[in-house]
């Protein structure tokens, strides 16, 4: 579920980056909530490793 967040924000920010520019206020917000899930993606990650180990 978070892969697929994931890649739909990372093509939301190519897309964003594109139209507006990297430097614009949307792009950089959209970098912020990509950050945010890539960081809950490594948590939920990390979490499943230590529950197998």
């Amino acid at each position: 579920m978070i892969n697929y967040e994931i890649e739909q924000k990372r093509l939301h920010l190519i897309e964003t980056a594109k139209k507006f520019g990297m430097n614009a206020e949307e792009t950089i917000r959209c970098s912020q909530e990509l950050d945010t899930l890539l960081n809950k993606g490594i948590k939920s990650t990390s979490k499943d490793c230590s529950k197998k180990g």
